[in-house]
């Protein structure tokens, strides 16, 4: 298939290992595939997550190990312990994927992760984030590739039809597991994918266009990036992994979208999020610095407060700035010349403290 073989070359990837998230649905099974074709010198291994909320789960990871072993592919199963949520059930087992998935490769030292998402996700996920009035970054969609937990996450089909990669398997005589979830009218992405063949035949409105606006976007959203990394790089003061802070009266002076994005990474960031935090919340959070009286604001588990003419950006932790004295903060300056003598507020001092202890 030639645009998984387009998508290495434009992004010059030539992995020696990388790790595949499998399900057992025809996407990821034939992705799996797709690159055991593309790359037959590399390291591939499969990892399917049994997240347990279906009495299938199991027997649906044990059939993908089948059919790896059967092509000659390392095949692992990840599975979710612990007890599940009883809301945001969707959600929770993504995140759960995952962290599943990244952990793996990182403790076997795998840089690349590739993911089965294809063209009609692309188009759910555009309209979804049009339907919640996202904006920039919401409307670019899933991007092609993306850092999460240190690992890179590779999307090589989101220019490619389900429909394509279903012959694929066809071709080949391998079945594939069905969703259950994938028919259930509860999820907004479910009621879309149902709805968009209508989208396409009276307006023409089809996946195609959705996946063209969604990559044009994408453009726009790597010239913001890059002009929010120089302003970073340039303007903000990093104190170690526990907080950052900048000038109060820079920020002012920013274009409204530029301390949206900015103020966003940061929170991100610093609060080791894998999202930004909800437009409104950080829409919110810019209006409440406008003003003189700001008391501080906690957002994405980073508590955001001013002093001294700056903006204080500050790592949250189950801690208080009581359990820490003055000789601690004294024999932490001893030891990091970059605080001797500076203004720091208290709970960058215990947060910092924190840090060092722990």
């Amino acid at each position: 298939m030639q645009q998984v073989a387009d998508f290495f070359n434009t992004h010059q990837i030539e992995p020696i290992d990388m790790a595949v998230g499998v399900s057992g649905g025809a996407d990821s099974l034939a992705l799996v595939l797709l690159l055991k074709e593309q790359f037959p010198n590399c390291h591939l291994v499969a990892l399917t997550v049994d997240h347990g909320l279906r009495p299938t789960s199991l027997k649906e990871a044990q059939y993908v190990a089948d059919v790896m072993n059967k092509y000659g592919i390392e095949h692992h199963i990840l599975t979710w312990v612990g007890k599940k949520p009883k809301t945001g059930i969707e959600e929770q087992a993504r995140i759960a994927r995952y962290n599943l998935l990244c952990d793996w490769c990182q403790k076997h030292h795998i840089n690349y992760l590739a993911i089965a998402h294809h063209l009609l996700d692309q188009a759910e996920t555009f309209l979804m984030r049009l339907i919640r009035g996202s904006g920039l970054y919401g409307l670019a969609s899933m991007q092609e590739i993306y850092k999460l937990n240190g690992i890179h996450i590779l999307r090589p089909l989101l220019k490619v039809h389900p429909d394509s990669l279903k012959a694929y398997l066809k071709k080949r005589h391998i079945d594939w597991v069905e969703d259950e979830s994938n028919q259930c009218d509860d999820f907004l992405r479910v009621k879309i994918r149902k709805f968009l063949p209508e989208l396409g035949q009276n307006i023409g409105l089809d996946a195609e266009h959705l996946g063209l606006a969604a990559s044009n976007l994408q453009k726009t959203r790597a010239f913001m990036e890059d002009l929010v990394d120089k302003t970073i790089q340039r303007y903000v003061h990093f104190w170690s992994n526990s907080g950052c802070s900048f000038d109060y009266a820079l920020f002012s002076n920013w274009h409204n979208e530029l301390k949206f994005y900015v103020l966003s990474e940061l929170i991100k960031k610093i609060g080791q999020n894998i999202y930004i935090p909800e437009a409104e919340a950080l829409q919110n959070l810019i209006n409440q610095l406008k003003d003189s009286d700001f008391n501080g604001a906690t957002l994405g588990g980073v508590y955001c407060l001013m002093s001294d003419l700056r903006i204080w950006l500050i790592k949250e932790n189950r801690h208080s700035e009581a359990q820490f004295s003055e000789n601690d903060w004294n024999d932490y300056c001893k030891d990091n010349s970059e605080v001797r003598g500076i203004k720091i507020p208290a709970k960058l001092k215990a947060a910092l403290l924190f840090e060092k202890n722990h």
